[in-house]
């Protein structure tokens, strides 16, 4: 029996299939598993038409057997078979695969029903990565006689003739030797193998079988019609395979044809995983080709936006790379991203027309990562994203869309006025809300750190402008009792910022205070809120960033009078007074005190 050299290629050639282009040995099985359920599906095909295949489609199946004591795993199916041509073709060259010679006959014949996984001619090898010896026994259907292929690696192989009672394909891999850092014989035992099947060929179409029980689920959930697949049966799934105790507040059914065909199953979580907002999370759905899973989280398929979604696709229709560990960037897949994306959105908006409660309770949930979909990338998704937002509005004392708010706007009234503040309770105290809410005009309380960063973004909605309570100009004329001018009282002013110092940048007379003595402002395009969330973010200099703060006092209150007259009587007690409005305007805006000693120390002071 003479070894023969693989046609086109040498060893460096074969080492780099199993070393680089697969890094995961267990995908050998997954592979061995695909190529049986290919040859099982060609004989099934040539069944249609011809009448001498004595199976029917129950008496197909997939054998996987371990040997401990002969150290091997046998993978056996009773499809097709091959011919000696066959195996120095199929198994002779490397990447030339009969299940991509089939699958393209059958298109020139206009047959596009045939779902053959296998496509590439290399997944054969990966059983290298565990072996040291292949064996493949092999009889194809309407020959008399089978052949036996049998090769140690990149030095070639042998075929010889052999004796098999019954058309198909045994494949026997001879496993290494175990050593210091690998352990081969963890594929001998049952529960390695069972597992492996379960993970990455649950869904082949036929029976694979060990011992006298069937080990995968053949169909998988997304795959059957709705009125066999009812919400609860989904939730269960979800549950069992994203380890979640929560049921989904919603799940998304595709079933695409087309240009590119593919069905999913999508999954909306009711509760946030405990790593959501850390790095350690990692996005994607599970990406299945014609039943054979390919990625376990295959993050292309999503976008950052919406990485909170959960669920599978499958498709036959994908160009998978050689390996088929890694998906190509293609045209294929790119469609079925932008269309995932858009049954999303849908979904997403049908909850929050039709069932607002459990809306709320998403967006609780992933609200935030909402708001950074419509920051990120310049704003190039806000268009998409800016219905699905909530926000707590001071009128209805719930969360509301930016819909409802421009729904129900007052007459005559030309913006959307928001307050950013730590809370709402806070953002209820902001004397600058007080003449937007004197004129009758509702306010959204934005309590995220990111949430003037994205009216920021979204500039409008609606054709109507954001606009803050904090601006000078609030679009109407507020009746503020101050009626003095900063000309009139600079000196008294200039007093004030030399009190204070570095605390403020500036004091001047406020134009829109009502009731309030003073509030805390700012100048520049850094607000309060936004030097927080700046702060909040590690630096590598160390240094924080500042607003520039101004401090606001209404000419028209007592307080004022108050001060006025300490300035022009007593020096001491005026400057007692500064530092209580300062720190009293901090607490307003929600801010802690630079010194509560101090600040208490001025207090005493004051009452005595």
């Amino acid at each position: 029996m003479i070894k023969k050299q693989f046609q086109t290629e040498s060893k460096r050639i074969l080492d780099i299939m199993v070393n680089s282009i697969y890094t995961n040995r267990e995908i050998f099985l997954r592979e061995l598993i695909s190529n049986a359920s290919d040859a099982i599906d060609k004989l099934c095909y040539i069944s249609l038409t011809d009448d001498k295949v004595s199976l029917s489609r129950e008496d197909y199946r997939i054998t996987v057997t371990p040997d401990k004591t002969a150290r091997t795993i046998t993978i056996s199916d009773n499809g097709v078979g091959m011919t000696e041509e066959e195996l120095e073709n199929n198994l002779g060259v490397i990447a030339k695969s009969g299940s991509l010679q089939f699958k393209q006959d059958m298109a020139e014949k206009g047959d596009d029903t045939s779902d053959i996984i296998g496509q590439f001619g290399v997944g054969f090898y990966s059983a290298f990565m565990i072996a040291q010896r292949v064996t493949v026994i092999t009889k194809a259907y309407g020959e008399s006689m089978g052949r036996r292929w049998v090769s140690s690696g990149a030095e070639g192989y042998t075929i010889e003739e052999w004796d098999k009672d019954s058309f198909g394909t045994n494949i026997i891999l001879d496993l290494k030797p175990d050593s210091e850092n690998e352990d081969y014989s963890e594929f001998l035992d049952d529960w390695k193998l069972r597992s492996l099947i379960k993970k990455y060929s649950d869904y082949i179409r036929w029976p694979i079988v060990m011992g006298e029980e069937t080990v995968n689920s053949m169909v998988p959930i997304w795959q059957r019609p709705k009125d066999e697949a009812p919400d609860e049966d989904c939730f269960k799934f979800y549950k069992e395979n994203f380890f979640d105790s929560t049921d989904p507040v919603s799940v998304i059914r595709i079933n695409a044809e087309g240009m590119v065909s593919y069905k999913a199953m999508l999954f909306i979580p009711g509760a946030v995983p405990y790593d959501y907002y850390t790095t350690g999370y990692e996005p994607g759905l599970k990406l299945y080709a014609s039943g054979v899973m390919i990625m376990d989280k295959c993050a292309d398929l999503i976008p950052e936006y919406f990485r909170f979604v959960r669920g599978v696709v499958d498709s036959p229709d994908l160009s998978l790379n050689i390996s088929r560990e890694l998906l190509q960037q293609t045209r294929q897949l790119k469609v079925i991203a932008s269309n995932i994306e858009k049954k999303i959105k849908a979904e997403l908006k049908n909850l929050l027309n039709k069932e607002p409660e459990k809306y709320l309770s998403f967006f609780k949930s992933f609200g935030l990562q909402l708001k950074y979909g419509v920051v990120n990338n310049y704003g190039a998704k806000k268009e998409l994203l800016q219905d699905l937002l909530l926000f707590y509005s001071a009128r209805e004392e719930k969360l509301i869309s930016l819909a409802e708010y421009v729904k129900n706007m007052a007459e005559g009234q030309e913006f959307i006025y928001f307050a950013c503040a730590d809370s709402v309770a806070v953002a209820k105290g902001l004397p600058q809300t007080e003449p937007v809410r004197n004129k009758g005009y509702d306010i959204l309380y934005m309590t995220d750190s990111i949430d003037e960063f994205v009216v920021n973004m979204l500039s409008e909605y609606m054709e109507k402008k954001f606009k803050s309570v904090f601006d000078d100009d609030l679009g109407f004329e507020v009746e503020s009792k101050s009626e003095d001018t900063d000309e009139n009282n600079q000196p008294l002013l200039d007093f004030v910022k030399e009190t204070l110092g570095d605390k403020i940048h500036c004091a001047k007379i406020s134009t829109k205070l009502v009731s309030y003595p003073v509030c805390l402002g700012t100048e520049g395009p850094v607000t309060l809120e936004m030097e927080k969330y700046f702060n909040s973010i590690p630096h590598e200099d160390g240094q924080e960033i500042k607003a520039q703060r101004v401090l606001e006092l209404n000419s028209g209150h007592p307080v004022f009078s108050a001060l006025k007259n300490a300035f022009e009587n007593d020096r001491e007690r005026a400057e007692n007074y500064c530092h209580i409005l300062s720190d009293l305007a901090l607490l307003l805006a929600g801010l802690p005190v630079d010194d509560p000693s101090e600040f208490s120390s001025n207090v005493w002071n004051l009452m005595k």
